[in-house]
C-alpha cells in the first residue's frame, strides 16, 4: 500500500462530507499522515455599486468569513478531539480551484472529498466540484459517495 503522509480532506460540511471524512481520518491515522482540513467560501458575486452598497458587501463577506470559520471549530471539535496532526484552512474562492492550490501549495500525496451524486439537469447545472478536482488535479483523488 502507498504510504500517505500529507492528506488533504476538502468540506463543505454536508452530510456527504462527514461520510468522506471517516474515510480521510482513517487513512491518516493508519498512515501516521498529517491531515489538511480545507473549506473553500465560494466568493458570492460582486454587486458592489449595481444594487449593494459597498459597506454592506464588505459586512456580508466578513459575516460568512466568520460564520465559515466557526463551522470549521465546531468540525474540529468534535470530529478531531483525539487526533492532533492537522491543520485547517478557510479561503475563499472557486472551490475546485483552491482545493487544488491547496494540495499542491503543501505537498498532498492525496486529495480526499465527497461527491453529492448529482445527475441530469441537477449535474449540468451545478457542475461538481469533485469532478473538476479530479480532472484538473496533478495530485490523486479519492472520492467518497454517501451512502443512502
Amino acid at each position: 500500500m502507498k504510504t500517505f503522509k500529507n492528506v488533504l480532506f476538502a468540506t463543505d460540511f454536508s452530510a456527504g462530507s462527514d461520510y468522506a471524512f471517516d474515510y480521510a481520518l482513517s487513512l491518516a491515522k493508519r498512515c501516521d499522515a498529517k491531515l489538511n482540513v480545507i473549506h473553500v467560501i465560494n466568493e458570492p458575486v460582486d454587486l458592489r455599486g449595481f444594487y449593494v452598497p459597498h459597506l454592506s458587501f464588505d459586512k456580508l463577506e466578513e459575516e460568512i468569513d466568520q460564520g465559515a470559520r466557526k463551522l470549521m471549530e465546531k468540525f474540529v471539535r468534535v470530529n478531531l478531539a483525539d487526533f492532533s496532526n492537522f491543520e485547517t484552512f478557510v479561503v475563499p474562492g472557486i472551490a475546485y480551484d483552491e482545493i487544488i492550490g491547496k494540495a499542491t501549495e503543501i505537498g498532498a500525496d492525496l486529495i480526499v472529498l465527497g461527491t453529492h451524486g448529482r445527475t441530469g439537469l441537477d449535474h449540468v447545472l451545478f457542475g461538481s466540484t469533485a469532478e473538476k478536482v479530479v480532472r484538473k488535479s496533478p495530485v490523486p483523488v479519492m472520492t467518497i459517495r454517501l451512502q443512502e
